[in-house]
């Protein structure tokens, strides 16, 4: 399979990877490589469950459905901005007509990038507007792609960066030393890191690992409240962000949301509640539920006073990240709102899609 690098230019052409801020766009073409099929090949198979988003580039593609057919794809036509055949398991087979190109890029990254879109305009807005992390903000992309960031709920993500607070250090300057109480979780930012443990044969400490800008540390001594196993040292001058012990420990363990599986979520929509897609309008455009109301979450704050408070609404978006986050929102401020597990794409709703 041959593979070619993409361009920026190329990802804001389809939906929602327009939506995408230059620095996240940057990153994921870091990630993304336009690949070939020839003609009579499978890019996927109905029922399969590979969680990848895939964009049609040059070629046809025939869509199919038990084996009838039920559209076939050009590359470049209006139909392609959206990701191919979407949600899983897949509900169609897509088999090559022609040599084809495509990208093909991990759901749960993208997911992330857009929720951290919508999630960090006002509140990450806020530090780099304070022009204290002027200098790197890769950090917080690279930050939320890490497999450990991803255990924190996603609708606490503003609240933790809005609580972090900066502090510049010296080559040379200990962060944290062996054997203190663990009193804050650390995100580099700039510069990097040295680790060391001391040992009864070695009094000066191992050095256990470098760490680099978006790495972190701390955490185990604050999730156990054990001594600290290790110390930190900047190996060169650099800054990290900081997280105090208590919002860490309330950020990790706060209760999550409600989350309601789709009997639930009709249910509630036939008592008189109402389907809010917190998605960008291209997303919504594609396919939505029916009757449901579009406010992409980085418009939710300001649109709150077009929602009922009287009213229930359950939450949407293709996975539940960027949903959570929207809940989170409007129950911070006195709306009764639940999430729908595993959103739209997953738990098999019917949706509304214009033809």
């Amino acid at each position: 399979m041959v593979e070619q690098t993409v361009s920026t230019s190329l990802l804001k052409t389809f939906s929602p990877l327009d939506g995408l801020k230059k620095e996240n766009l940057h990153a994921l073409v870091k990630k993304t490589a336009i690949r070939e099929l020839p003609s009579g090949r499978f890019l996927f198979k109905q029922g399969d469950m590979e969680n990848r988003t895939i964009y049609l580039i040059k070629g046809e593609l025939e869509l199919s459905r038990d084996g009838t057919v039920l559209s076939i794809l050009k590359g470049g036509s209006p139909e392609t901005r959206n990701p191919v055949s979407p949600g899983l398991p897949r509900k169609a087979s897509a088999r090559t007509l022609t040599n084809v190109s495509y990208i093909s890029i991990d759901s749960d990254l993208l997911d992330v990038m857009l929720t951290w879109d919508q999630t960090g305009t006002y509140e990450v807005g806020d530090l780099r507007d304070g022009g204290e992390v002027t200098e790197n903000d890769d950090w917080m992309t690279t930050l939320l792609q890490t497999t450990a960031f991803h255990k924190i709920p996603p609708a606490n993500i503003q609240a933790i960066f809005m609580r972090m607070q900066q502090v510049n250090y010296k080559a040379g300057d200990v962060v944290i030393r062996q054997g203190e109480e663990g009193d804050f979780f650390y995100v580099i930012t700039k510069g990097k890191c040295v680790v060391t443990r001391e040992t009864p044969l070695n009094k000066e400490g191992i050095k256990l690992a470098e760490l680099k800008v978006a790495d972190t540390f701390g955490e185990e001594a604050l999730i156990s409240d054990a001594k600290r196993n290790a110390t930190v040292t900047m190996a060169v001058d650099g800054s990290v962000m900081r997280l105090a012990k208590d919002d860490f420990k309330t950020l990790l363990n706060e209760p999550m949301l409600q989350w309601v599986d789709k009997d639930e979520a009709n249910k509630i929509i036939m008592q008189g509640g109402a389907w809010l897609d917190v998605r960008l309008p291209s997303e919504y455009q594609n396919f939505h539920q029916p009757g449901a109301i579009n406010i992409p979450l980085y418009f939710i704050r300001m649109k709150l006073s077009s929602l009922d408070k009287s009213r229930r609404y359950v939450v949407v978006c293709d996975t539940g990240r960027r949903s959570s986050a929207g809940a989170y929102i409007l129950c911070d401020r006195g709306f009764d709102a639940c999430v729908l597990k595993g959103g739209i794409s997953i738990s098999g709703q019917s949706a509304d899609k214009p033809r």
